[in-house]
């Protein structure tokens, strides 16, 4: 059994003092990927050190700008290795992308903890978005090519900031035209699963929902008006492992820990069997 969690924290020590790094050692993971850390090096060790989370392997990819950004990967186990460059244009140097190989009961897998940039339509933002999109495009088709030569699997979690179909977003209509529901961005969604399996959808039902993301302001949370924007997909040989994908949204607003809720996910050496 392995038990992935991946979160877009919105800053360690934020969720630290939120209560978050108490729910991820509860978790039962055995490897947990986290988006937008918005930490030093020495700042995520700190925080770590102060949680039940002390005694895991860390490996992380900060942001070249302090407050912003930042990714990792904290396991129970070493790893046999860790990149924070992936050799692509485009992924690389902006603590966005982080790939970090296990070995496991069913093979070696490689786990990759990504933060898509938010974008903003018809500016350099969305610009920047589409660079880093076609540049994961390019790295995604690399890493599946790998794993299917070793004979083993790979899994890329985090947040994409694209939902993907209009299940994935509650108000879809009002949302058409704006970053993160651009046709050109769902478009690479598109592509991507007809390679790889989006998991949340995959055994979290047709929606809609459900939902891993939700503003701080409002009443969005209460009336779980929200986005499903937060992923984890595999290959097709581990994606018939998994055995559960759930989110862990909070059971009121004033028990958040950040404005997305993690998601968890299953894995069975025997599933397939």
């Amino acid at each position: 059994m392995l038990t992935v969690v991946t979160t877009n924290v919105n800053g360690i020590r934020a969720a630290s003092r939120r209560g978050g790094l108490d729910w991820l050692a509860r978790s039962g993971a055995d490897v947990v990927c986290l988006q937008e850390v918005r930490a030093t090096h020495e700042q995520l060790h700190e925080t770590l050190a102060a949680s039940d989370l002390r005694d895991w392997h860390v490996a992380h990819a900060p942001a070249p700008q302090l407050g912003r950004a930042g990714v990792g990967v904290l396991t129970r186990e070493q790893p046999t290795g860790i990149r924070v460059e992936s050799g692509q244009p485009g992924i690389d140097g902006q603590g966005r992308w982080l790939e970090v190989d296990l070995s496991t009961p069913m093979g070696p897998l490689t786990v990759v903890s990504v933060y898509v940039h938010t974008g903003e339509a018809d500016t350099p933002k969305q610009v920047d978005k589409y660079a880093f999109l076609d540049g994961m495009d390019a790295r995604l088709e690399s890493i599946r090519r790998s794993a299917a030569r070793r004979k083993g699997h790979a899994l890329v979690c985090g947040d994409l900031n694209v939902a993907h179909r209009e299940v994935d977003i509650k108000n879809w209509r009002g949302n058409r035209g704006k970053a993160g529901f651009l046709e050109e961005e769902r478009a690479y969604l598109d592509r991507w699963f007809e390679r790889w399996v989006d998991l949340g959808r995959a055994l979290g039902g047709p929606g809609p929902g459900p939902y891993t993301w939700w503003s701080w302001r409002g009443k969005g949370f209460d009336t779980d008006g929200g986005w499903r924007i937060d992923y984890a997909i595999a290959t097709k040989g581990l994606a018939a492992l998994c055995t559960g994908a759930t989110v862990g949204k909070a059971a009121t607003y004033a028990e958040r820990w950040s404005d997305h809720a993690p998601l968890t996910v299953t894995f069975d050496d025997v599933a397939a069997g």
